[in-house]
């Protein structure tokens, strides 16, 4: 039964001709499937709607071939070629009672053109900002007129496609609107440049012309970035983003107001807090009557409840939040606020489309499988048979697969040799700005104590031996991974000599119980991340802000370089700088004494030597497989034990993100019983149709 005080999540809002069943909206998000990947993309949206969302949107969908962002997997509407997988998106939202959105986009000077091979176009001559060495050209009227009609037509093939949505998209500085708007990149003289009613003119332009087109039956979002974050040098909600609402505040029928670029619209649970954009949105509902949704990686229905009833949003966007559970709404409606799936603000969902791969979640598992797998985030099929499954090692890998495997009815136990549950979750999710990460294992926790199907351990180590005499048929190994202390990492494939000459660390060690940092020996402390994710960063923030003078050494050319996938890598520099972290980029080390380490450069290969008292190590990890292995010796004793299968699951089988642990323990219970042909993939494929 739902809470009274969530009712208002639950009432229907009109926008422009369609109509909202709740207030629940997922705002257009990527998912790395796009045009490439339609079914997928399809089954995707589709399960979002079954979870509740009123309204479910597409990732940015290019109009035309003159602005189209290869290698990323987006949508694309340049013809009538795209509205069959476009329509099956919109009848898998619509066969669950919700409304399908469009993002339609030309991405201007955000477009390479890999693909097209056509020039790109902006409102002023601009290099373009993928990195690459092409430059946009600044667009005459009759570029402009082309694009107006662009728009319009693919406008009218959204509405054709079914879609009941249909976005005007000013944000994240990828858009060709948002271009003319800023004068960071408009500095034309004619009426499209200078002031700014002029370089809002084409945005109301398209917004009049897509109204025209599509109006009777759609409605027309606007998504708008609000502030920029750039002080004076670009848009602001203390600026010149007021006067544009007040100026389109009655053209669309829906206002997305959100930040710009991404990686300020999608921070990290390490940098912001839920609702963090608030400070910024807030003043766009007093400008306009229409409704205005926006997002803040909103998951407490509490909170969701308070910026409705303060009047600052009139939906509540969500685009990370839905991915983690896609059937929040649901669960709020129904009284099951502890059954969800709640974001921990990884952004594992976001280094999906920056490598132009179907998306993925630390949270969600089932994320991105739903069509090709065939699963489904809230069931599992029950097992024909109920045998008993011991599952050893209470990290997320084995929490999850035992949390899945009880949802099955199998008989579990779970054991855990350390005195917590949560594994390396339960150890990171301390270190600064990565609370959030524990819901890892808090929501599996909270899961498992309802099953009375699965018996829970914790001091409880276990041996081959011990194994083997309880008779259990099946076991799952979850032991986790230790850091190396060799030197072995992505540049150095053989031990550094001379570690042992002085105090060596590595991660396990400062995320210990009981770690003092006072207790170091006196001199300066080197952290040298040769891994590239958070673990390298948070160890010189963690030393730093405990009064040590750290410099941070990497062979890469950036500080945690693999966090600019996940929109992390510039908070993160920036972090370690306001720490007063010494930054020693492009340095391989190659040995150590008592006093000092040294270092080569990655290119010349020239020596360098930097005093050290105290190394870190963070370079790559190692699977604690002997319990493994001394079941594997004692192979012929299975039969006699009752031991059919044995499988290593997570870091325990090879060390990876938190995401991939978890995938591999829903993955176990899935295929628990089944043949598994290792010749044959195990999904479906979606296959390139040839004419």
């Amino acid at each position: 039964m739902r809470d009274p005080r969530y009712d208002v999540l639950f009432e229907p809002v009109p926008i422009g001709p369609v109509t909202a069943r709740n207030r629940f909206y997922q705002v257009p998000h990527c998912a790395g499937m796009g045009y490439r990947f339609p079914m997928s993309n399809a089954a995707l949206r589709g399960m979002k709607a079954e979870g509740g969302w009123a309204v479910v949107c597409t990732e940015e969908a290019e109009i035309h071939h003159s602005a189209e962002i290869t290698p990323y997997v987006e949508n694309r509407i340049w013809d009538a070629q795209d509205l069959p997988h476009l329509k099956a998106l919109t009848e898998a939202v619509h066969a669950r009672g919700s409304l399908a959105g469009i993002e339609l986009v030309h991405n201007g000077h955000h477009s390479p053109n890999h693909y097209s091979r056509e020039v790109p176009l902006g409102p002023s001559h601009r290099i373009v900002d993928s990195g690459d060495p092409v430059q946009a050209r600044a667009m005459d009227k009759t570029d402009i007129a082309n694009l107006r009609r662009w728009h319009r037509n693919a406008a009218l093939r959204a509405k054709e496609a079914g879609f009941d949505i249909v976005y005007v998209y000013a944000g994240h500085d990828m858009a060709l609107l948002q271009h003319f708007l800023s004068r960071r990149h408009n500095d034309r003289c004619d009426e499209y440049g200078g002031s700014l009613e002029n370089r809002a003119r084409l945005i109301k332009e398209i917004l009049i012309d897509t109204k025209e087109a599509v109006g009777d039956r759609c409605a027309v979002a606007f998504r708008f970035a609000v502030d920029e974050l750039l002080g004076e040098e670009g848009i602001s909600a203390e600026g010149e983003a007021h006067d544009v609402v007040a100026l389109l505040a009655e053209l669309p029928d829906l206002w997305d107001v959100s930040l710009s670029g991404w990686a300020n619209d999608s921070q990290t649970a390490r940098f912001s807090e839920e609702g963090f954009q608030e400070p910024y949105t807030r003043f766009v509902k007093s400008l306009t009557s229409k409704p205005v949704v926006g997002v803040g990686r909103y998951t407490s229905p509490d909170a969701m409840v308070r910026v409705v009833k303060q009047g600052h949003l009139d939906l509540i966007g969500a685009a990370r939040p839905s991915i983690a559970d896609p059937f929040l709404p649901k669960k709020i409606e129904e009284g099951r606020i502890d059954d969800i799936r709640e974001c921990i603000g990884c952004n594992i969902c976001v280094t999906g489309d920056n490598f132009a791969a179907p998306i993925r979640c630390t949270q969600n598992p089932t994320m991105g499988e739903e069509w090709r797998r065939g699963w489904h985030p809230e069931v599992i099929p029950a097992v024909e048979q109920r045998e008993r499954v011991l599952i050893v090692g209470g990290g997320p890998a084995g929490l999850e697969a035992a949390r899945a495997c009880g949802q099955r009815g199998l008989e579990v136990v779970l054991a855990e040799a350390g005195e917590d549950w949560g594994g390396r979750v339960a150890r990171e999710c301390r270190l600064p700005g990565l609370a959030s990460w524990a819901r890892v294992r808090d929501w599996r926790l909270g899961q498992l104590h309802k099953l009375p199907n699965v018996e829970m351990y914790l001091a409880s180590a276990l041996t081959a031996g011990e194994i083997l005499s309880y008779g259990i048929a099946h076991v799952a190994l979850a032991t986790g991974a230790t850091w190396r202390r060799d030197g072995i990492g992505r540049s150095r494939h053989a031990p550094v000599p001379g570690l042992g000459a002085g105090a060596l660390l590595t991660p396990d060690d400062v995320v210990a119980d009981g770690f003092d940092a006072a207790a170091l020996p006196d001199g300066p402390v080197v952290v040298y991340d040769d891994e590239g994710y958070l673990m390298g960063g948070l160890m010189a923030e963690v030393l730093a802000k405990a009064g040590r003078a750290v410099t941070y050494v990497t062979p890469a050319p950036l500080v945690s370089a693999w966090t600019q996938y996940a929109l992390d890598q510039p908070r993160i520099h920036r972090r370690l700088a306001e720490c007063c972290v010494t930054i020693r980029l492009n340095s391989v080390l190659t040995g150590r004494t008592a006093t000092r380490v040294d270092l080569a450069c990655a290119f010349t290969e020239a020596p360098e030597t930097l005093a050290c008292a105290t190394l870190v190590l963070v370079t790559a990890r190692l699977p604690n497989e002997s319990l493994t292995l001394d079941l594997r010796r004692r192979e012929a004793d299975w039969p006699d034990a009752g031991l059919e299968t044995l499988q290593t699951l997570g870091d325990a089988r090879a060390p990876g993100t938190i995401a991939a642990a978890v995938f591999a323990g829903h993955r176990y219970a899935r295929e628990f019983g089944e043949m598994v042909d290792p010749d044959v993939a195990p999904f479906k494929r979606e296959a390139i149709a040839v004419g």
